[in-house]
Protein backbone atom coordinates (compact mmCIF):
# COMPACT_ATOMS: atom_id res chain seq x y z
CA UNK A 1 0.00 0.00 0.00
CA UNK A 2 2.81 2.37 0.91
CA UNK A 3 4.56 1.75 -2.42
CA UNK A 4 1.35 2.33 -4.37
CA UNK A 5 0.79 5.68 -2.61
CA UNK A 6 4.34 6.74 -3.37
CA UNK A 7 3.78 5.79 -6.98
CA UNK A 8 0.63 7.90 -7.08
CA UNK A 9 2.23 10.97 -5.44
CA UNK A 10 5.19 11.09 -7.83
CA UNK A 11 3.15 11.72 -11.00
CA UNK A 12 1.10 14.38 -9.17
CA UNK A 13 4.29 16.20 -8.17
CA UNK A 14 5.56 15.99 -11.71
CA UNK A 15 2.31 17.42 -13.05
CA UNK A 16 2.54 20.30 -10.55
CA UNK A 17 6.13 21.07 -11.62
CA UNK A 18 5.16 20.89 -15.29
CA UNK A 19 2.19 23.19 -14.70
CA UNK A 20 4.39 25.71 -12.90
CA UNK A 21 7.02 25.56 -15.65
CA UNK A 22 4.33 26.07 -18.27
CA UNK A 23 2.96 29.09 -16.45
CA UNK A 24 6.42 30.60 -16.10
CA UNK A 25 7.15 30.09 -19.80
CA UNK A 26 4.17 32.34 -20.61
CA UNK A 27 5.03 34.97 -17.99
CA UNK A 28 5.32 38.45 -19.42
CA UNK A 29 8.78 40.04 -19.28
CA UNK A 30 9.03 42.98 -16.86
CA UNK A 31 9.03 46.57 -18.11
CA UNK A 32 9.88 49.30 -15.61
CA UNK A 33 10.69 52.36 -17.68
CA UNK A 34 10.44 53.89 -21.16
CA UNK A 35 12.86 56.36 -22.71
CA UNK A 36 11.69 58.51 -25.61
CA UNK A 37 13.35 60.45 -28.38
CA UNK A 38 11.96 63.98 -28.74
CA UNK A 39 11.90 65.43 -32.29
CA UNK A 40 9.85 63.18 -34.57
CA UNK A 41 8.74 61.00 -31.67
CA UNK A 42 7.26 63.07 -28.83
CA UNK A 43 6.85 65.99 -31.21
CA UNK A 44 5.79 66.25 -34.85
CA UNK A 45 8.91 66.76 -37.03
CA UNK A 46 9.38 70.48 -37.63
CA UNK A 47 13.13 71.09 -37.96
CA UNK A 48 14.32 71.93 -41.48
CA UNK A 49 17.30 69.59 -41.58
CA UNK A 50 18.11 70.32 -45.24
CA UNK A 51 18.48 74.00 -44.39
CA UNK A 52 20.63 73.02 -41.41
CA UNK A 53 22.92 70.91 -43.58
CA UNK A 54 23.24 73.63 -46.23
CA UNK A 55 24.01 76.38 -43.73
CA UNK A 56 26.41 74.25 -41.69
CA UNK A 57 28.21 72.19 -44.33
CA UNK A 58 27.76 74.41 -47.38
CA UNK A 59 25.52 73.91 -50.40
CA UNK A 60 28.38 72.33 -52.36
CA UNK A 61 29.01 69.56 -49.80
CA UNK A 62 28.66 66.19 -51.66
CA UNK A 63 26.08 64.82 -49.21
CA UNK A 64 24.03 68.02 -49.47
CA UNK A 65 24.20 67.99 -53.26
CA UNK A 66 23.23 64.30 -53.44
CA UNK A 67 20.64 64.60 -50.63
CA UNK A 68 22.40 61.76 -48.79
CA UNK A 69 21.78 60.89 -45.12
CA UNK A 70 23.97 63.05 -42.89
CA UNK A 71 24.89 62.70 -39.22
CA UNK A 72 25.58 66.39 -38.76
CA UNK A 73 26.91 66.09 -35.20
CA UNK A 74 29.34 63.36 -36.21
CA UNK A 75 30.32 65.34 -39.29
CA UNK A 76 31.41 68.40 -37.33
CA UNK A 77 32.98 66.51 -34.41
CA UNK A 78 36.37 66.41 -36.15
CA UNK A 79 36.39 70.11 -37.03
CA UNK A 80 38.56 72.68 -35.30
CA UNK A 81 37.12 74.16 -32.08
CA UNK A 82 36.40 77.56 -33.66
CA UNK A 83 34.66 75.98 -36.62
CA UNK A 84 32.64 73.73 -34.32
CA UNK A 85 31.45 76.73 -32.29
CA UNK A 86 30.16 78.42 -35.46
CA UNK A 87 28.49 75.19 -36.63
CA UNK A 88 26.76 74.57 -33.30
CA UNK A 89 25.52 78.17 -33.29
CA UNK A 90 23.87 77.62 -36.68
CA UNK A 91 22.30 74.32 -35.57
CA UNK A 92 21.01 75.83 -32.33
CA UNK A 93 19.55 78.82 -34.17
CA UNK A 94 17.60 76.56 -36.55
CA UNK A 95 16.37 74.41 -33.65
CA UNK A 96 15.12 77.49 -31.83
CA UNK A 97 13.43 78.78 -34.98
CA UNK A 98 11.42 75.55 -34.98
CA UNK A 99 10.00 76.24 -31.50
CA UNK A 100 7.21 78.34 -32.96
CA UNK A 101 6.03 75.39 -35.08
CA UNK A 102 6.36 72.78 -32.34
CA UNK A 103 3.43 70.39 -31.97
CA UNK A 104 3.12 67.43 -29.67
CA UNK A 105 2.81 64.08 -31.42
CA UNK A 106 -0.79 62.78 -31.47
CA UNK A 107 -1.05 60.13 -28.77
CA UNK A 108 1.93 61.34 -26.75
CA UNK A 109 -0.14 62.91 -23.96
CA UNK A 110 -2.36 59.85 -23.73
CA UNK A 111 0.55 57.43 -23.56
CA UNK A 112 2.31 59.56 -20.94
CA UNK A 113 -0.86 59.65 -18.84
CA UNK A 114 -1.17 55.87 -19.19
CA UNK A 115 2.39 55.45 -17.90
CA UNK A 116 1.99 58.00 -15.11
CA UNK A 117 -1.12 56.31 -13.73
CA UNK A 118 0.86 53.06 -13.56
CA UNK A 119 3.93 54.85 -12.16
CA UNK A 120 6.16 53.69 -15.02
CA UNK A 121 9.28 55.83 -15.30
CA UNK A 122 9.62 58.13 -18.33
CA UNK A 123 12.95 59.43 -19.63
CA UNK A 124 14.05 61.41 -22.69
CA UNK A 125 17.12 61.37 -24.90
CA UNK A 126 17.56 63.88 -27.71
CA UNK A 127 20.33 65.25 -29.88
CA UNK A 128 18.73 68.70 -29.54
CA UNK A 129 19.97 71.32 -27.07
CA UNK A 130 18.75 71.61 -23.48
CA UNK A 131 16.88 74.83 -24.30
CA UNK A 132 14.69 72.85 -26.71
CA UNK A 133 13.97 70.24 -24.02
CA UNK A 134 13.05 72.98 -21.53
CA UNK A 135 10.80 74.62 -24.12
CA UNK A 136 9.10 71.29 -24.83
CA UNK A 137 8.40 70.75 -21.12
CA UNK A 138 7.01 74.27 -20.66
CA UNK A 139 4.96 74.26 -23.86
CA UNK A 140 2.79 71.17 -23.39
CA UNK A 141 2.32 70.92 -19.63
CA UNK A 142 3.44 67.32 -19.32
CA UNK A 143 5.01 66.05 -16.15
CA UNK A 144 8.72 66.34 -16.88
CA UNK A 145 10.64 63.43 -18.33
CA UNK A 146 13.44 62.52 -15.95
CA UNK A 147 16.23 62.21 -16.67
CA UNK A 148 15.96 64.29 -19.85
CA UNK A 149 19.31 64.21 -21.65
CA UNK A 150 20.11 66.65 -24.46
CA UNK A 151 23.18 66.76 -26.68
CA UNK A 152 25.14 68.42 -23.90
CA UNK A 153 25.37 64.86 -22.53
CA UNK A 154 28.09 63.12 -24.51
CA UNK A 155 28.55 60.79 -26.19
CA UNK A 156 25.09 61.17 -27.69
CA UNK A 157 22.98 58.69 -29.66
CA UNK A 158 23.62 56.27 -31.29
CA UNK A 159 26.05 55.61 -28.44
CA UNK A 160 24.31 53.59 -25.71
CA UNK A 161 25.89 55.85 -23.06
CA UNK A 162 22.89 58.15 -22.44
CA UNK A 163 20.47 55.23 -22.17
CA UNK A 164 22.80 53.31 -19.86
CA UNK A 165 23.12 56.47 -17.74
CA UNK A 166 19.34 56.66 -17.34
CA UNK A 167 19.14 52.97 -16.46
CA UNK A 168 21.81 53.55 -13.82
CA UNK A 169 19.94 56.54 -12.37
CA UNK A 170 16.75 54.48 -12.25
CA UNK A 171 18.53 51.44 -10.82
CA UNK A 172 17.18 49.22 -13.58
CA UNK A 173 18.60 46.64 -15.95
CA UNK A 174 18.52 47.84 -19.59
CA UNK A 175 16.51 44.69 -20.38
CA UNK A 176 13.67 46.18 -18.28
CA UNK A 177 13.65 49.45 -20.21
CA UNK A 178 12.34 50.32 -23.67
CA UNK A 179 13.80 52.93 -26.05
CA UNK A 180 11.21 54.52 -28.36
CA UNK A 181 12.19 56.66 -31.34
CA UNK A 182 11.71 57.39 -35.02
CA UNK A 183 15.30 56.84 -36.15
CA UNK A 184 16.58 53.32 -36.74
CA UNK A 185 20.16 54.56 -37.00
CA UNK A 186 20.10 56.65 -33.81
CA UNK A 187 17.34 55.58 -31.41
CA UNK A 188 17.17 51.87 -32.20
CA UNK A 189 20.94 51.42 -32.41
CA UNK A 190 21.28 53.24 -29.07
CA UNK A 191 18.72 50.93 -27.46
CA UNK A 192 20.05 47.73 -29.00
CA UNK A 193 23.64 48.50 -28.05
CA UNK A 194 22.50 49.15 -24.47
CA UNK A 195 20.70 45.80 -24.34
CA UNK A 196 17.27 47.45 -24.00
CA UNK A 197 13.96 46.74 -25.68
CA UNK A 198 13.37 48.98 -28.70
CA UNK A 199 10.33 50.41 -30.48
CA UNK A 200 10.57 52.15 -33.85
CA UNK A 201 7.91 54.76 -34.64
CA UNK A 202 7.55 54.71 -38.42
CA UNK A 203 4.56 56.86 -39.35
CA UNK A 204 5.47 57.19 -43.02
CA UNK A 205 6.42 53.54 -43.57
CA UNK A 206 9.93 54.41 -44.72
CA UNK A 207 11.52 51.45 -42.95
CA UNK A 208 11.22 47.83 -44.02
CA UNK A 209 12.08 45.95 -40.83
CA UNK A 210 13.29 42.84 -42.62
CA UNK A 211 15.83 44.82 -44.61
CA UNK A 212 17.34 46.72 -41.69
CA UNK A 213 20.82 45.79 -40.36
CA UNK A 214 20.75 43.85 -37.09
CA UNK A 215 21.69 46.87 -34.97
CA UNK A 216 18.84 48.87 -36.49
CA UNK A 217 16.21 46.15 -36.13
CA UNK A 218 13.70 47.04 -33.37
CA UNK A 219 11.91 44.75 -30.95
CA UNK A 220 8.67 46.43 -32.06
CA UNK A 221 7.66 48.64 -34.98
CA UNK A 222 4.60 50.91 -34.87
CA UNK A 223 2.95 53.47 -37.17
CA UNK A 224 1.20 55.55 -34.51
CA UNK A 225 2.19 56.73 -31.05
CA UNK A 226 -1.11 55.35 -29.80
CA UNK A 227 0.13 51.86 -30.73
CA UNK A 228 2.56 51.94 -27.80
CA UNK A 229 -0.27 51.12 -25.41
CA UNK A 230 -1.08 47.88 -27.29
CA UNK A 231 2.64 47.00 -27.37
CA UNK A 232 2.73 47.30 -23.58
CA UNK A 233 0.18 44.48 -23.29
CA UNK A 234 3.12 42.16 -23.96
CA UNK A 235 4.86 43.21 -20.74
CA UNK A 236 4.47 43.05 -16.98
CA UNK A 237 4.44 46.76 -16.18
CA UNK A 238 6.21 47.29 -12.87
CA UNK A 239 5.96 50.62 -11.08
CA UNK A 240 8.94 52.37 -9.56
CA UNK A 241 7.57 51.53 -6.11
CA UNK A 242 7.24 47.79 -6.71
CA UNK A 243 10.16 47.31 -9.07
Amino acid sequence: MRNSLAGAVLPIRRLAIMATAGANSHAKPPLKGIVFDMDGTLTVPCIDFQLMYKRTLGEDHPDVVNNSPIDILHEISSWSPDKQVRAYAIITEIEKEAHGKLQIMPGAKEVCSFLDVRRIRRGLITRNVKDSVDYFHSRFGLKAFAPALSREFTPYKPSPAPLLHICDVWGMSPSQVMMVGDSASDDIVCGNRAGALTCLLDESGRYETGSLPDEQTPTHKIQSFYDIISILDNYDLQSAETG
